[in-house]
């Protein structure tokens, strides 16, 4: 039995979300005939209280999507030294939408309404970058799955309204936070501009993610999907599947939280590992001690059938998912438990 911890992106679907994919009905979807797409972009739309959203390949391709429409070329993001849309996406926004990124040190990936009022530049000096642009990214990927405090983001949209910044959230794993802060899509829909939420992860859908925004924004968007290579013909097939993980594996994210702390759990009491990061949702990120070498203990892992994977920096993670079963659970705590190096 292969147990696969490397992210929770390697799910694969469950038999009856295979059951309703084959079952889907589809059209060509470059021509707006597509309807499960258009059941699934109405759905998510309307839980969010947006007016609209599309459907893309990949939550990259939505965010990039999301940087085209908020900015134009010379001008500047603010996001955090952690950020998705900084550091895995391919140098995409610069590359993409000709933008340079201001960095902020922020916790866990998560910075404060100060550091952005502190980042923003005198529109009025020719020799600094205009920001037109806060990203944030919840739950976090670097900072272990940590959830943003909504008062926070409040306090941020504040600053965003008062100095005429676009305001994006990278939801790659909103669904997560949402569960975990008992917390409402519409919340978050009332707040952002524009929302990309990704199919593919907890939720457990093969592929797939989607952005959600305004009319104006998301007919700006269907542009620039087909511009990037992203219009698709009947991707129904898939849109089906998130139709499905939407309806049936959502409040079932609790379970790989309540999974993730009890391995949290098992790695305090090892004694190769130094440190773990605060588990609040599916993500564990841990470090051995110094003497300990991490591709050692990671082919350790490897030889009991367990996977995992190095963020670098020293930084290891486990995520737990969709296809992580209890049985899986124990055997990764009785690993942990009696592993030698």
């Amino acid at each position: 039995m292969e147990i696969n911890l490397i992210s929770d992106t390697v799910t694969r679907p469950t038999p009856e979300m295979l059951k309703a994919m084959m079952s889907a009905k589809v059209g060509d979807d470059v021509f707006g005939a597509d309807p499960t797409v258009m059941q699934l972009q109405e759905k998510i739309a309307d839980m969010f209280g947006k007016e609209t959203a599309l459907y893309f390949p990949s939550g990259t391709m939505a965010n990039q999507t999301a940087i085209r429409i908020h900015t134009n070329p010379a001008e500047q993001m603010i996001c955090d030294k952690w950020a998705h849309v900084f550091n895995f996406e391919g140098g995409g926004a610069a590359s993409n939408s000709g933008i340079s990124s201001h960095l902020l040190d922020g916790n866990l990936g998560m910075f404060t309404a100060k550091q952005v009022k502190k980042a923003i530049n005198d529109p009025n000096n020719i020799h600094i970058p205009i920001n037109s642009l806060v990203a944030i990214e919840n739950t976090t990927n670097k900072g272990g799955g940590a959830c943003w405090k909504f008062t926070e983001l409040q306090k941020i949209k504040k600053i965003c309204d008062e100095n005429n910044l676009a305001y994006h959230l990278d939801g790659a794993r909103l669904f997560n936070a949402l569960v975990a802060k008992n917390e409402t899509p519409k919340q978050y829909g009332n707040l952002f501009d524009t929302i990309s939420i990704c199919l593919s992860k907890g939720l457990g859908a093969p592929i797939g993610s989607l952005l959600l925004g305004s009319k104006t924004q998301i007919n700006k968007a269907l542009r620039i999907r087909k511009l990037f290579g992203g219009a698709m013909r009947q991707v129904g097939y898939l849109a089906a599947a998130g139709i499905y993980a939407l309806d049936h594996h959502v409040e079932r994210l609790e379970e790989d939280h309540n999974r993730a702390k009890v391995i949290c759990n098992a790695l305090h009491n090892s004694p190769f590992v130094k440190s773990v990061e605060p588990v609040e949702t599916n993500i564990i990120i841990f470090k051995l001690h110094n003497i300990i070498d991490d591709n050692v203990f990671i082919s350790v892992l490897k030889e009991n059938n367990i996977l995992i994977s190095s963020m670098g920096e020293g930084k290891l993670r486990m995520v737990t998912h969709l296809d992580f079963t209890e049985e899986m659970l124990r055997k990764v705590v009785d690993v942990i438990g009696k592993l030698k190096i």
